[in-house]
């Protein structure tokens, strides 16, 4: 049985362990409400974007197809998996490595590259996959342009023909407590032929046409979809770490509860034994 010296050093360093976990929780609250209006203020955009280019796109001349939206014959694969520097956070990190195995292993007769966003995700895959680039760097300072650097040199990359297909893995916000792990492509775009007979397709002037209009949008759309995914990833990881350090603090507060019990029982019995030794002493000198 540990002493009570002992016991008390547990108890002591568990109540520093909340202090940390707490305070944790509360910086990742705090962040997450900035983080959090960032996603919400960028999806109505991006979402109005997307639906311009298929509205344009569903009257423009079929024989002029973008290059970023042709599709050829399927050899090289990019993943631009999106995770966090930092652990502590749950699951959030493990899920996206997760769902990256279980594409490698989907699509495992295709040459596959990853570009990692997150020195987890690199620190995953650097030993067993050829890693294409390690942008983790992007969020030291995080904006629409640094994203948009990283996405320019994927376009190129496809446009030259390096890969067939590029595909993003993050995790998507939905609150503070829930993160959905998302695999979408980003190339080639899907580009609906003919609106849908229930979709009201507006009615545009273009100037100075449909199909300059697009090679101007949907790079622009590219990089967008890129940003939302990292904004979304940012969001989730504090939502993430937030609810982790709030489990981890009320895991060590019943851990600390357990061991004040026990202390003090402990600390009971001590007491008791030091009495019943005074006590036989003092029987003992009384019949000597």
């Amino acid at each position: 049985m540990a002493n009570l010296k002992e016991i008390r050093g547990r108890i002591t360093s568990i109540s520093s362990t909340m202090q940390i976990t707490r305070a944790m929780k509360m910086v990742s609250a705090a962040k997450l409400k900035k983080a959090q209006d960032a996603i919400v203020m960028l999806r109505p955009y991006s979402e109005k974007l997307q639906e311009i280019i298929q509205n344009v796109n569903s009257s423009s001349d079929p024989d002029q197809v973008s290059v970023y939206a042709q599709k050829r014959e399927v050899k090289r694969i990019l993943f631009i998996a999106v995770t966090s520097n930092r652990g502590l956070a749950g699951a959030f990190n493990s899920s996206i490595v997760k769902e990256l195995n279980n594409q490698f292993r989907d699509k495992s007769q295709y040459e596959v590259e990853v570009l990692t966003i997150g020195k987890k995700a690199f620190d995953a895959v650097r030993r067993t996959r050829t890693v294409y680039s390690n942008e983790s760097a992007v969020f030291d300072n995080l904006n629409f342009d640094t994203v948009a650097h990283v996405t320019e040199g994927v376009m190129t990359s496809f446009r030259e023909g390096k890969f067939d297909e590029v595909y993003l893995i993050y995790n998507k916000f939905v609150n503070a407590a829930t993160q959905e792990v998302t695999a979408e492509q980003l190339l080639p775009i899907s580009m609906a032929e003919k609106a849908e007979e229930t979709q009201v397709e507006t009615d545009y002037i273009f100037e100075p046409n449909r199909n300059e209009i697009l090679d101007n949008l949907i790079p622009k759309a590219i990089k967008t979809q890129v940003f939302k995914a990292v904004l979304d990833s940012v969001a989730s990881e504090h939502g993430a770490r937030m609810t982790a350090m709030h489990k981890a603090t009320d895991n060590a507060q019943a851990l600390k509860n357990d061991l004040v019990i026990f202390y003090n029982k402990a600390r009971q019995a001590a007491i008791t034994n030091e009495i019943l030794e005074i006590v036989s002493g003092a029987e003992a000198l009384k019949n000597s």
